[in-house]
């Protein structure tokens, strides 16, 4: 395809307008997609998580993934290694429901070790902290998330097949919280 009939958005940067389905793929021509979730919004921390939370539950880890790339793109530099590491956490679920076993395992770890960065992060200046189930200063349940994401990178390589996106959707604050 030529640069003359690619999809393009208003700042002329290639966008792809087929529709996606709740996993992100590409769907043809004319199918009824999902909605895609715009890019750009500036959330709250407590939006994103609740909209983030909201999206993995719909088995939609690929769009939480964009909720969380807005809160890394527009939030303070020490809370990136914390919204980067959720939005790897939602693409590896992403990849391992669509079958991607190595991929999805892989991110889901790269997912876990930044989490764990951002809790040992130098000095203590970002939103992690050391608390009961090593929560965020937004309620996130960091420690949880870690183990979550570890064990099923895993299972995910052993299993050797798809993992329901909505079956595994992790709980992104403690229960309560």
């Amino acid at each position: 395809m030529n640069r003359t009939t690619r999809d393009r958005d208003e700042e002329g940067r290639a966008r792809n307008a087929r529709p996606r389905d709740g996993l992100g793929r590409p769907l043809p021509h004319g199918a009824e997609g999902v909605a895609r979730q715009p890019e750009g919004v500036v959330r709250t921390p407590d939006e994103t998580v609740r909209e983030a939370q909201r999206l993995l539950d719909a088995g939609m880890p690929f769009h939480a993934h964009e909720v969380f790339e807005d809160a890394w793109k527009s939030g303070p530099e020490t809370e990136r290694d914390l919204w980067q590491g959720l939005a790897q956490l939602a693409v590896g679920l992403t990849h391992a429901a669509r079958g991607n076993r190595e991929g999805g395992a892989r991110l889901l770890r790269r997912g876990a070790d930044r989490l764990t960065s951002a809790q040992e992060g130098p000095g203590q200046e970002g939103p992690v902290h050391e608390g009961p189930g090593h929560e965020s200063a937004y309620g996130i349940d960091v420690g949880g998330l870690v183990a979550w994401a570890r064990e099923l990178a895993d299972r995910t390589e052993a299993i050797g097949a798809e993992v329901d996106a909505v079956a595994e959707a992790p709980r992104l604050r403690r229960t309560g919280a």
